[in-house]
């Protein structure tokens, strides 16, 4: 386990984990404004599993923490972490399955993951950007701090279509003077 909460344990990707992560990405409204398509096929599960695996939370790079609901002990969803190679950035991303959303865990998931990023590996600023029309996204970003720092107009080509994407930002300073978690598991 790398992060646990009240409800939830993040930890690294394993094997066991391809048959969920297929599931939730092939439903298709989680994958509507992802960069994959669904159905997500169980090989191109084992395969990402396997390199989600294999990266580090702490070197510059792609990290995905995996998202296990604590009383179901089932994957639930990931948070995907870029660490730009200064190790003072990150991007952050996030998807849940869907029978899981609307509880408040990915808002969960999300704050413990920006609590490592910010207080334990002291970073700088993180982002996030999601398509504009991905309103529940947006509206998890600026719960847990994040303020809107831009709209890139017709800026991803995905699914066929040229979308706009919402470009938000948190600093350490704001994270750690209006986030309070709760006692670490």
């Amino acid at each position: 386990m790398l992060l646990g909460t009240e409800r939830l344990v993040l930890r690294r990707f394993r094997a066991s984990d391809a048959t969920a992560l297929a599931a939730y990405r092939s439903d298709p409204d989680v994958a509507r404004y992802q960069t994959w398509e669904a159905p997500f096929p169980p090989s191109k599960a084992e395969t990402a599993v396997r390199n989600f695996a294999a990266s580090s939370p702490d070197r510059a790079g792609y990290f995905q923490y995996a998202v296990e609901h604590v009383a179901d002990e089932v994957l639930i969803g990931d948070v995907y972490v870029r660490l730009h190679d200064n190790l003072k950035q990150a991007e952050i991303g996030f998807t849940m399955a869907p029978a899981y959303q609307g509880k408040g865990l990915a808002t969960e998931a999300v704050r413990a993951v920006l609590g490592r990023l910010f207080r334990v590996q002291g970073l700088h600023k993180v982002t996030g950007e999601c398509d504009a029309r991905n309103e529940r996204s947006a509206a998890l970003l600026q719960r847990v701090g994040f303020r809107r720092e831009g709209l890139l107009r017709q800026q991803t080509f995905l699914k066929g279509e040229w979308t706009d994407d919402l470009i938000f930002g948190l600093l350490a300073e704001e994270f750690l003077a209006g986030y309070a978690p709760k006692r670490p598991r």
